[in-house]
């Protein structure tokens, strides 16, 4: 299983801010429905997650879990950041070093705003 991690212990705010614009106009890929948080969508968060790094999750109406808590479990239960939770929609990040440098989201490169 994978070790649970603290969104706010992983991400400053610059880069959530930065993973919140990238995330906006994704597509859910991950739909969270009257099954709530099987096996099944785990996997299928986790393997999204290892070939995107940034994926969005649609809560159903018919979900048997709380909306916020069912993207929050989901995001720990993935070791996953929760990016953010709007309505039903969740934004989850987990880096893979695996991937193409070319597809990965360079989080290294936000830094702070220049003082003035």
């Amino acid at each position: 299983m994978t070790q649970p991690l603290d969104s706010d212990d992983l991400l400053t705010g610059d880069q959530k801010k930065r993973l919140r614009g990238l995330g906006h106009h994704l597509e859910p890929v991950v739909y969270i429905g009257r099954e709530g948080l099987s096996p099944a969508l785990v996997k299928s968060a986790e393997a999204a997650l290892s070939a995107r790094e940034l994926i969005k999750i649609k809560v159903g109406q018919n979900c048997p879990v709380d909306r916020t808590a069912a993207g929050r479990e989901l995001g720990r239960l993935t070791g996953a950041a929760v990016v953010q939770i709007i309505g039903r929609m969740t934004l989850l990040y987990r880096a893979n070093p695996d991937l193409p440098p070319d597809r990965r989201i360079a989080l290294e490169q936000v830094q702070g705003r220049p003082a003035r």
